[in-house]
């Protein structure tokens, strides 16, 4: 009996799996029996108006389990399990469908609904037995969050893809509509194959909201039909431009992937490249010292006193608006440096002749360019400071990203706004890079220090919130700002880390890091194998060997 009992531990060693799935499903259930996926594998969508972009999901789903080639992360990478194959079942079809009285609707469509009014629960079986696994949902969002987490079951050994964790029942869905990611393709430009990686990478975590940080005052690469001389004399060349089709390529990209894009157009701070086109339109352009007049260099911020420059906005945002079909806008309003104003002659000579005060006229800028969005059917979205600093007026349906410290969450929710946690002290991923301001050796990153995973998994979206104020919480998002940032950094500096926070906000807070971390070494093997370059996280014998690196192991 004892030698037995010892073979049936041996055995339960030998299959058992290092759990892979990223995010955790809110529940999941799972056994030990080998299952092997058939070199016929098929994957069928039931009923009728199939959208294409879920057929094609359905296509890339396929291709990924057979090109993913990832070898299980255990002592002998998967070698052990060999001999279980002979044995074990063959699954050779996955079954989507929708739940009684649902109908289907594109996949883009659905990614780009209202964050609070998108659909993502889905319900996954995969038998023991091999009889057909099956993924069932309300929606067509549903059903390829459910594949996603499908193509995370599977291991290859010996040309074989196989799953050792037979059956696998899952229900799940997110915890939080808004789970994001914000790239800055201002301070350097990013290729649009970049960004499409990127978006394949936040698909297969469950992110759903790709903030795009598109301009700021160093430059202005995306070209507005109708305000093309932003671009002609703001982009760093003219090979460095995002065209209307580029935009229209990397939505329809997104929304293919389950990812609605809200694009962020700066203002009125952030805005000294547009000085390059309209002079008249910038108060103190390039003043110097550059630091007593803005947060990076160059100086510069809208002249937004002046009715003119307010109206060019309005209509700058909404033609922009009609670029972009997300429900969400982001207006920016953070760091305006009243510095600037005050050498200001135009703005002075104008607060001077309306009798207004600074406070007052960025109200006025504030309400009209909010007006010319809101006539387009967006929503806008801003930086803290619109709420915390300035004396402006929002519609309360105006979500604020809360950027400057997590500290700052509680203040922001006792306005009544809802929130979009993106603290720098969690989920800054350009922290702890060193100082980039020359002529300053010495010179840290202001957001000192780096921000580990941990730290960002570690993160209560609901701290020191009344039950009432945690319901204003949408979700939350990690940001790359990329003054020390490029298309050659760009996979090591995001991924793993920004999987923190799509867990995070997909599944809860309140993970178990000793536990989450297997599983993320697992997600960064399989982001290697499908093209994404992200960083390793330990040597390779403590990835193979949970626990075996903790510090008091």
């Amino acid at each position: 009996m004892k030698l037995l009992a010892l073979a049936a531990l041996v055995l339960a060693t030998v299959h058992s799996p290092v759990a892979a799935l990223w995010p955790q499903p809110q529940s999941v259930s799972t056994g030990s029996k080998t299952l092997l996926l058939s070199p016929a594998f098929q994957i069928t969508v039931l009923g009728n108006h199939v959208p294409g972009d879920l057929l094609a999901a359905a296509g890339r789903t396929k291709q990924l389990l057979a090109s993913d080639k990832l070898e299980r992360l255990v002592v002998g990478r998967g070698a052990a399990d060999a001999p279980s194959f002979r044995a074990a079942k063959s699954l050779a079809r996955l079954t989507l469908s929708l739940s009684k009285g649902a109908a289907f609707a594109t996949l883009t469509s659905e990614a780009q609904k209202a964050p609070e009014a998108r659909d993502e629960a889905y319900h996954l079986v995969v038998p023991e037995d091999g009889s057909g696994a099956s993924i069932t949902a309300n929606s067509t969002l549903g059903l390829f969050r459910g594949l996603t987490t499908f193509s995370q079951l599977w291991y290859e050994h010996g040309n074989t893809v196989y799953t050792v964790s037979a059956p696998v029942t899952i229900e799940d869905k997110p915890a939080y509509p808004y789970r994001g990611l914000m790239l800055d393709t201002a301070r350097n430009f990013f290729p649009v194959d970049d960004i499409k990686r990127t978006l394949d990478a936040m698909s297969w975590v469950k992110i759903n909201q790709f903030h795009w940080h598109v301009v700021d005052s160093q430059s202005f690469p995306l070209i507005v039909p109708g305000f093309t001389e932003l671009s002609t004399k703001g982009a760093y060349s003219s090979s460095q431009t995002y065209s209307l089709a580029d935009v229209r390529d990397i939505v329809s990209y997104a929304g293919e992937r389950g990812i609605d894009v809200m694009v962020e157009i700066d203002t009125p701070g952030h805005t000294a490249i547009i000085g390059q086109a309209h002079p008249d339109f910038v108060a103190c352009p390039e003043a110097s010292p550059w630091a007593t007049y803005a947060n990076e260099p160059p100086a510069g911020q809208l002249r937004f006193v002046d009715a003119t420059v307010t109206k060019f906005i309005a209509d700058l945002f909404t033609e922009v608006a009609s670029m972009f079909p997300s429900t969400l806008f982001s207006s920016g309003g953070d760091e305006l440096n009243t510095n600037c104003y005050d050498i200001d002659a135009p703005t002075q000579a104008a607060l001077n002749a309306s009798g207004s005060t600074l406070e007052q006229a960025l109200n006025v800028f504030t309400q009209k360019t909010h007006a010319a969005l809101e006539a387009k059917g967006k929503t806008p979205v801003v930086w803290e400071e619109m709420v915390l600093v300035h004396n402006v007026t929002l519609s309360k349906d105006t979500p604020v990203l809360v950027w400057i410290s997590s500290a700052n969450v509680k203040a922001v929710a006792e306005t009544g706004h809802k929130l979009i946690h993106a603290a720098s002290d969690y989920f800054y991923l350009d922290c702890g890079g060193g100082g980039w301001v020359g002529d300053f050796p010495t010179g840290n990153s202001w957001c000192d220090p780096f921000k580990t995973w941990q730290h960002s998994f570690s993160f209560d979206p609901v701290a020191n919130l009344t039950a009432d104020e945690a319901k204003l919480v949408l979700g939350g998002q990690h940001l790359l700002w990329t003054e020390q940032s490029g298309p050659q950094n760009l996979d090591p500096i995001v991924w793993p880390r920004a999987a923190s926070s799509a867990e995070l906000f997909w599944t809860g807070p309140g993970g178990n890091i000793s536990a989450a971390l297997p599983r993320l070494h697992d997600l960064s093997y399989r982001l290697r194998q499908r093209g994404v370059n992200a960083i390793s996280l330990q040597p390779e014998w403590c990835a193979l060997r949970p626990d075996a690196c903790d510090i008091n192991a």
